[in-house]
Parts: structure tokens; sequence; C-alpha cells
């Protein structure tokens, strides 16, 4: 993995991304194996700021699993909505990690909370969030929906939905969705393109089948990829296809 410095800055040609506002989903493992890890979350925020710098409208859902999750901890006896309720809680430590990154990055951040936390982030109120996108502020979305039994992969697509993003960008550590588990077949191959139905059906497990469903029947596209691998984002940013994607129209096609 390369360190910050070696991040690649903007190209100056022209960005031929096609859309001005995106949903940026991270997952909790992408800020650390367990616990945070710093390092990471720079490298995370040097990668927001190549966004900002394309004029591109920004919104960011935080996972909480490098801290907590909640499905987890209730296998171990605990009750199922207050395991839920401490994930919550470590999306907010997640949300408050990368504000203070990006900030250093010279981006202006905004913490909005499904769950009041009043003297950290601000209660998600709609139409704030996209005033804040409007003025060209990060939105960093925390806490989920603020309800147990639901997945922040929800939560991206009812964030994409409510804030009109164009497009849910998946950020992971892995380069793309494979049609099985590569760790556990090396034949596994990687898809450069698959239906919404098609991975409902193969269960490839790209996000909860909520989440699946919502942004299948809202029209929104997903595109999964890796956030550390040198230079992605920089192609994604200038048209390239990188990663995987998912729309209503994709055909299934492999890398």
């Amino acid at each position: 993995m390369s360190s910050p410095s070696n991040i690649a800055e903007t190209k100056s040609k022209e960005c031929l991304f096609p859309y001005k506002r995106v949903l940026l989903k991270l997952s909790g493992e992408v800020f650390g194996s367990s616990g945070i890890d710093y390092t990471n979350i720079a490298k995370i925020s040097k990668q927001i700021a190549l966004f900002h710098k394309h004029s591109i409208e920004l919104a960011v859902v935080i996972g909480g699993g490098n801290i907590l999750r909640g499905e987890e901890a209730s296998k171990y006896g605990m009750e199922r909505a207050t395991a839920d309720y401490m994930g919550m809680l470590a999306t907010i430590i997640n949300a408050l990690a990368l504000q203070e990154a990006c900030e250093k990055n010279g981006m202006i951040t905004r913490v909005l909370s499904a769950i009041s936390v009043q003297n950290v982030a601000e209660n998600y109120v709609r139409r704030r969030a996209m005033r804040h996108l409007e003025k060209k502020r990060i939105v960093i979305f925390a806490a989920g929906i603020g309800n147990p039994y639901f997945t922040t992969d929800t939560t991206a697509a009812l964030r994409a939905i409510d804030m009109d993003c164009e497009i849910i960008v998946k950020a992971t550590k892995v380069d793309g969705v494979y049609d099985s588990d590569p760790n556990k077949n090396k034949d596994a191959r990687r898809l450069k393109e698959i239906s919404y139905m098609e991975a409902i059906k193969a269960n490839l497990k790209i996000m909860d089948l909520t989440a699946l469903t919502l942004c299948m029947e809202n029209k929104k596209p997903i595109t999964v990829f890796d956030i550390f691998q040198k230079d992605n984002l920089n192609k994604l940013l200038d048209g390239e296809e990188i990663g995987t994607y998912i729309s209503g129209d994709s055909k299934l096609t492999y890398a």
C-alpha cells in the first residue's frame, strides 16, 4: 500500500467523469482492520480532495465495522438494537476522524448525524444537507439512518436518493466485484459490469438486498473500486472504466 505522499494529485486535463453530485460509500474496513488507522484516513482524505478539486459535489456515508458491527455483537448475546446503536456511535467516531483529515487538506466539511450528538455533529435535515452540498462542502453522513436493523449500505442508497446524487461510488480495498470469493476460489473472475437483478440473483454481496433494491428502483448506478490503488480515482475522473459498474442497463461482462 502506498504512503500518503505517493497518492497522485489531480491531473491537469479536463475531468471526464460525467457526474456532478456523488455519494461516496466508505466501509469501516477502509479506516483500519481493527480500530482507526490514521494513515489510511489521510490517504482517503487526499482521494476525496480530487473530487473537490473537480467541483464535484460529494456526500459521504461511513460504516463502523472497523470498531464494532452490531450484527456481529448480537451473536454474542447482546440485544440487537443496542448493538446496532453502538455501531452507529462507531460511525460517528469514523466521521469525525475523516472530517479532521479533510479539513487539514483544506476542505470545508459538515458531519450530519441521524442520531442527536449536537456537541460534535449537526442533526440530519435533508434541506440543510442539500444546502451544504450546493455550497461545495463535503457532507459526511454518520449514524446510519438512526434506526437499528439497517446497514450503512442501505443508508448510502437512501442518502443518494435524498440528495439527488447521480451515482454511488463504493470505495473498498478490493479492485471490484468478483463472481465468487477470490479468497476462497483462485479462479474467481472480476466483473466489469453487472445489472442489479443479476447481482441480486447471484447473491454477490455488493450491497445488502435492501440497498440494491433501492438503487434498482430509483435508478442509482453503483461503481465499486479500490480506493487505495494508485491512480485509480484519477482514472475514474478521467473517464476510464475501473472496478465494477452496476446499473439497470448493464450487461454481464468480465474484466
